[in-house]
Order: structure tokens, then sequence, then C-alpha cells
């Protein structure tokens, strides 16, 4: 991971649903969510704990938010399919 990456992340919820965010630090991030201190979304017990399935990096904070907020625009099923795109994939960190 590069010190000035800028990534848009989904994590799996227990309860079977999506969050998306935006993060410089994923490997942080995702154990700030498993803590219950990552989001609001991500607090309840029942949606604990969370699996980090896809990420991707951009060069700027604007391009990584920009991303985000169109994963968040999408349908559960245009989730889905966006999600088994490999091209977009980066390896993700387990924690």
């Amino acid at each position: 991971m590069a010190a000035d990456a800028h990534y848009f992340y989904v994590l799996h919820c227990k309860d079977n649903t999506f969050y998306g965010g935006y993060t410089t630090d994923l490997a942080r991030r995702l154990t700030e969510h498993n803590k219950g201190i990552g989001a609001k979304y991500t607090h309840p017990e029942s949606r604990r704990p969370l699996e980090m399935i896809h990420a991707e990096s951009f060069a700027t904070r604007s391009e990584a938010t920009k991303a985000e907020a169109a994963f968040k625009r999408l349908s559960r099923k245009q989730k889905e399919a966006y999600l088994k795109n490999p091209a977009a994939s980066y390896p993700v960190p387990k924690g």
C-alpha cells in the first residue's frame, strides 16, 4: 500500500449488507470498524464482524470519494455485479 494512496473500500457486514467507505489505511480502517468505532453504520454488533471484500486505490481523495459516492447510489443487485468485476479489485487485508 502506497503511503499517499487513497482507497475506496467495501465491507461485507454480518447482516449481509455492504458498507462503502474511504480511507488512506485499509488495515487500520478495518480494525476500527470491527471494534465498532469506524462508522455509525458499522457500530451495531449485529453488523460485526465485518470483512473487507473490495478496495480500489486512487491518486487523490477526490477520486476515491467519488467512487464511494457512485457505489452508494447503486442498487443491491448493481453493487453485487460491480463487486464481481475482478478488474476493479485490489488485494485487501484480513483482520
